[in-house]
């Protein structure tokens, strides 16, 4: 692997292959054979020809901010690193689409363009060290999806290299609705375990005319639910609509970037709407009038855009201001219809009753994808295993409603027997028949995605056992 990668760009040593053992989900931990930096497609096939010829189990790594385990490298394999391929390659605004390598920064993307009046849209919390081919493995989503989707619906083209070494091109030239199955859209979310991708070619959009963002506060979770639905059936989608809850609340404001939320506030909605400048007055006007009819304490527009990057700097970081009231936390990623908001966060509250944990909630509520983030201290024993139950518990709540296990995180080794909750056992045999096709060795990423074979086997029995042995 030195001969194709150089030997300054491969690792292999104990302590500099610790920093590998895991993604954002820290739970589980384990260690690769080696890391291998490659700086361009053919490089990246051919250090896939050579594990696949020597039988050497093998994963893609973005940046690592995954939160489902998808890079954790559970049976030893070889880290391929696109952490290196990092350039955007090709930018055409005539026809409004770029070129980048999988390891381009998300946010460098809107930096990159934003002087001629263009960004990229998909906007994870983590978009300012998060990559793009990351965001195509687990079809990441962000505040502003609510209006203008998730990664999959800002795809064009990719080129991707196959598990045997094979390059191969996805509607190529930025065509995407080539005739034929459409493999981009299997691509995009398979959380690596089809293919490694080199090369993506992604949609940019002009900057909307007008943009006003709205922060309102509300004293029970219940009303602010309520006001999420009111708007939407309003006839407005707006650009982004989140919601925190008090203890999502102390641990922003015990962050970075601290705004100076009400402490005894209950819930908060932050609402932004874009587009046409001469419809946005309009827009903001039934809005506010929504959350007054929901018993709104205080409802307010940003007077400046630095009001609003401070509202949204304060949303954005936080998962990692968790830290600042916790010394561990997890973070889950279901989703539910919108009208089923008020019972699922109160059944939320009841899992954290029951488990003795505090569990946040930040998440986009305008999609009905929650993020219940369970506060923990891993130094007490038993307190992981609570929160790993806590989580389950949470994600069967949203289940159990119609909704998924979900949104944008993906499923990883996190969530993987999840999957019994919304899928029947045909169902997964179906996927895994395809994984099979593109994976016949089951070399690449082995053990993601898909419950183990156990057709019976307790969820919280499983998440026992996996607690003991890590």
């Amino acid at each position: 692997m030195a001969a194709i990668v150089g030997p300054d760009e491969i690792l292999f040593e104990k302590e500099d292959l610790l920093s590998y053992d895991c993604d954002g989900f820290t739970v589980h931990k384990a260690m690769p054979k080696a890391v291998v930096f490659p700086k361009n497609t053919e490089e990246v096939a051919a250090l896939v020809k050579y594990c696949a010829a020597h039988d050497l189990p093998f994963l893609a790594r973005g940046a690592g901010t995954g939160l489902s385990g998808g890079a954790i490298p559970l049976n030893g394999e070889v880290i391929i690193s696109l952490g290196k391929m990092k350039n955007l390659l090709h930018v055409d605004f005539e026809n409004r689409q770029a070129v980048v390598q999988p390891g381009f920064v998300n946010l460098k993307l809107t930096n990159s363009i934003s002087s001629k009046g263009y960004y990229y849209a998909p906007d994870p919390s983590s978009q300012y060290v998060c990559t793009i081919g990351g965001n195509v493995a687990e079809n990441a989503g962000g505040a502003h999806c609510l209006k203008y989707g998730v990664t999959t619906n800002h795809i064009l083209g990719l080129e991707v290299v196959l598990p045997n070494g094979e390059v191969i091109e996805i509607s190529e030239d930025g065509i995407p609705d080539s005739p034929g199955y459409d493999l981009m859209g299997l691509l995009t979310g398979s959380e690596g375990t089809l293919g490694i991708v080199t090369k993506i070619t992604v949609r940019i959009l002009k900057n909307p005319e007008g943009k006003q963002t709205v922060l309102a506060y509300f004293d029970n979770v219940e009303d602010g639910s309520r006001a999420v639905s009111g708007i939407i059936s309003a006839g407005i989608v707006p650009a982004a609509l989140e919601m925190m809850d008090k203890t999502a609340i102390e641990g922003v404001e015990a962050g970075t970037f601290p705004v100076g939320h009400p402490k005894d506030i209950e819930a908060l909605l932050l609402i932004e709407v874009d587009g046409i400048a001469a419809g946005i007055d309009e827009q903001i006007e039934q809005i506010l009038e929504v959350c007054k009819s929901r018993n709104v304490r205080e409802v307010k527009v940003a007077e400046s855009e630095e009001e609003r990057g401070k509202w949204w700097a304060n949303r954005k970081t936080g998962f990692g201001a968790m830290g600042a009231i916790s010394p561990d936390y997890l973070v889950q990623d279901g989703v539910i219809p919108r009208s089923r908001l008020p019972e699922v966060l109160q059944r939320i509250t009841e899992i954290s009753e029951e488990s003795g944990l505090r569990i946040a909630n930040i998440f986009h509520a305008g999609d009905g994808n929650l993020h219940p983030l369970i506060l923990f201290d891993s130094r007490i024993p038993g307190e992981t295993e609570k929160a790993l139950e806590a989580g389950t518990a949470c994600l069967k709540a949203c289940a159990d409603v119609g909704g998924s296990i979900t949104g944008e995180h993906g499923v990883g080794i996190e969530k993987k027997e999840e999957m019994r909750f919304i899928f029947t056992d045909e169902e997964l045999d179906a996927q895994t028949r395809i994984r099979e096709v593109f994976n016949p060795e089951d070399l690449l990423n082995k053990g993601k995605l898909f419950p183990t074979p156990s057709r019976c086997m307790d969820i919280k029995t499983i998440v026992k056992d996996t607690v003991a042995v890590k």
